[in-house]
């Protein structure tokens, strides 16, 4: 883990963009996280076409669904319950433009599912897609 390109480039700008992976883009979006130099394009390495953001420098994945141009608000070193720091960041952000493909929306709300995204799960190499089927209704009490 530790002190990455993209958290470095985040440092150095307080701008970032937030693409959605997605099961599409999973094998694409592994690529980015290769281990290579500063002056390599994560994008070019994966064959992921950019397009510009509208309010930040950096690109967005034009594949992906689902874009938030994000302005840096903190970066957080994360640390043991002992408190020894780790060699790993959480990059928190405020969203100032949001890229929704309109084929996620039903009357103006984010159907989750229907963008297929991925997320981590235990193991080192361990991912799972959201999908409709996995999907239940549970209202909040009261």
């Amino acid at each position: 883990m530790g002190w990455k390109d993209s958290v470095a480039n985040i440092d150095a700008t307080g701008e970032f963009v937030w693409n959605l992976a997605t099961r599409d883009l999973a094998e694409a979006m592994n690529a980015t996280s290769a281990g290579v130099g500063p002056d390599v394009d994560e994008h070019a390495l994966a064959g992921l076409e950019t397009a510009p953001s509208r309010l930040v420098a950096p690109p967005r994945v034009v594949a992906s669904p689902v874009a938030f141009e994000c302005k840096l608000t903190q970066i957080v070193r994360l640390q043991t319950k002992e408190g020894r720091e780790l060699d790993q960041y959480l990059v928190i952000g405020e969203a100032v433009g949001i890229h929704i493909d309109t084929a996620l929306l039903d009357d103006g709300v984010y159907q989750t599912a229907r963008a297929r995204p991925i997320l981590r799960g235990g193991g080192p190499a361990d991912y799972f897609e959201i999908t409709e089927a996995n999907r239940f209704a549970m209202r909040r009490p009261g």
